[in-house]
Parts: C-alpha cells; sequence; structure tokens
C-alpha cells in the first residue's frame, strides 16, 4: 500500500463506531427498551436507521429505537390520535427515569450530555397494514419500513465487496466535518444506494465521482426507497437543494485538486488536500 491507501485504510477505522461506544451504546438502549416496556403493552422493539444500518460515524451521535405499541393493549389507542399526542405519552414514560426528555414532530429525545454516545430517538409507532410501519408525523403518521432501508444497505454493500458501507461513512464524514449540511444525512444513503455503481473501485475516485453526480442530481426529488414515505428531501426548498449542489461541487472540486497532487507524485500534499475535507477523521500516515 502507498502513503495515500495508508491514509484512507486509516480514514475507515477511525469512521468505525469502537467497541467502547458500542458496549455504551448497547447498555443505554437496551435500559431504555425495557424501561418502555415495563410500562407499556407492546409487540416488539428494535434499533433503526444509520446506527443499525452500520453507517453510523464516529462519533456516535444517536441511536434510533423503534417501540412497537400493541394495538390490543392499553396503548392502542393511541394509534386513534395524533403522532404528536404519541410522542407526548411515550416522554411521560420515559421522564419517570430521564427527568429531561424533549420531543419533536417524531420521536422523544433521551439525551446524555457530555458523553460521546449523546442521545437516543425513540419513536411509538404501530403495524401498517400493508406492511411497514407508521411513526408520528406531527399532527399525523407517516408509513415507513426501516427494515427494508437497511436490507438495500446490506445487498449494495454486497454488490461492492464491502466497500459501500465504508464509502458512505466517508461521504458522511465530510458532511459532518463541514456541520451537516446535508439534512437529513438519509439523503446521502439514498442518493449512493441509487448512484453508487459495482465494481467499486478507489475510494478516493469514487468519492469524487459521486460528489460529481450528486451535484447534478440533489435538485431532484429522492422517494423513499422503501416506497411507503414521504421524499426524503421534501423538506428543502428548490433554493436549499441549490446550495447543496453548489456545496457538493466544492467537495468535488476539493477531491479533484488531491488526485491531480497524487498523480503528480505530491503524496503527502494529496492526503494534506483531503484532510480538508475529512478533518481529524483521516490521520497521517
Amino acid at each position: 500500500m502507498g502513503y495515500i491507501d495508508d491514509a484512507f485504510a486509516g480514514l475507515k477505522k477511525t469512521l468505525e463506531i469502537g467497541q467502547a461506544e458500542q458496549d455504551l451504546a448497547e447498555s443505554r438502549h437496551r435500559l431504555i427498551r425495557d424501561h418502555v416496556k415495563g410500562a407499556w403493552t407492546t409487540t416488539g422493539d428494535f434499533l433503526t436507521g444509520s446506527y443499525d444500518r452500520h453507517t453510523k460515524t464516529k462519533k456516535l451521535k444517536d441511536v434510533d429505537i423503534f417501540i412497537v405499541v400493541d394495538p390490543d393493549g392499553p396503548q392502542g389507542n393511541l394509534a386513534d390520535g395524533t403522532g404528536t399526542a404519541a410522542v407526548n405519552a411515550l416522554c411521560e414514560v420515559l421522564r419517570t427515569r430521564w427527568p429531561n426528555v424533549t420531543a419533536d414532530d417524531y420521536v422523544a429525545l433521551v439525551e446524555y450530555a457530555g458523553e460521546d454516545v449523546a442521545s437516543y430517538e425513540i419513536a411509538p409507532v404501530f403495524v401498517r397494514a400493508g406492511g411497514g410501519y407508521l411513526m408520528p408525523c406531527g399532527s399525523g403518521w407517516m408509513a415507513t419500513d426501516p427494515n427494508i432501508h437497511a436490507q438495500m444497505v446490506t445487498a449494495k454493500n454486497k454488490e461492492c465487496d464491502g466497500s459501500f458501507v465504508p464509502f458512505v461513512k466517508m461521504i458522511k464524514g465530510i458532511n459532518r466535518e463541514a456541520g451537516d449540511p446535508i439534512a437529513p444525512a438519509f439523503l446521502i444513503e439514498v442518493m449512493a444506494l441509487d448512484l453508487v455503481r459495482p465494481p467499486f473501485g478507489r475510494h478516493r475516485d469514487e468519492i469524487r465521482w459521486f460528489l460529481a453526480s450528486a451535484a447534478e442530481q440533489i435538485t431532484d426529488d429522492w422517494p423513499d426507497p422503501a416506497g411507503l414515505g414521504p421524499d426524503v428531501n421534501g423538506g428543502l426548498s428548490q433554493f436549499d437543494r441549490q446550495q447543496l449542489a453548489a456545496t457538493l461541487r466544492g467537495w468535488q472540486q476539493t477531491c479533484e485538486e488531491a488526485i491531480l497532487l497524487e498523480n503528480g507524485g505530491k503524496d503527502r500534499s494529496a492526503v494534506e488536500t483531503w484532510k480538508t475535507l475529512f478533518g481529524w477523521r483521516m490521520p497521517r500516515p
């Protein structure tokens, strides 16, 4: 391996969630899930989101949890009300142990201040008759199926000989270094599922190609890959999308500068240029 290959190998390792973080996250989310199950009648609970799909980057910021409410149990009547009421009811349960629980239109949020594994987002959901789940969405409910999302990522990763998941983490690493302009970050995964094709080449070449393609297409509508929920970027105006396209082109230009330096034999300068995108996540070999 060369100098730049070593740098990307280090980047891949740095982006992985460490065992200590995984252990802490597991102890926390099991405690939360057990607490809710002790108060509510449920038919299941499971992890969702990028943590479950293994596309979450270090430092681990949040863990997503679905609590599947039993429609025939005491909390079954929540399905007849608003999503907001269901989230608030879940907050009341959680606050008996975590006093500072907050909420948004979708989830109850348990935060641990000052820790790497900072927050847990818990959604009360119901099994959907046509498949998937119904989760809160403000005053209403929206259909989703994170299991399909996970299956698609697993399949794409297999097609790319295990390189797709690390690739998604790298793009997310660039996004986080830049202050998360692409939000939700799930949009990165959705676009990558469509734009990345096997055979998978060097990560640095795939990153450049993806950023160029994403810059051209991020202004389009990007539907929920499960075909159930709203467009993943439905909350972004055309102005916001154009701004993101400009951001992606800037990242692409930096990639091209780094690759030109590499092609000219200036490996150390190339790595320093890559580090402007990845920050501390890319260690010097």
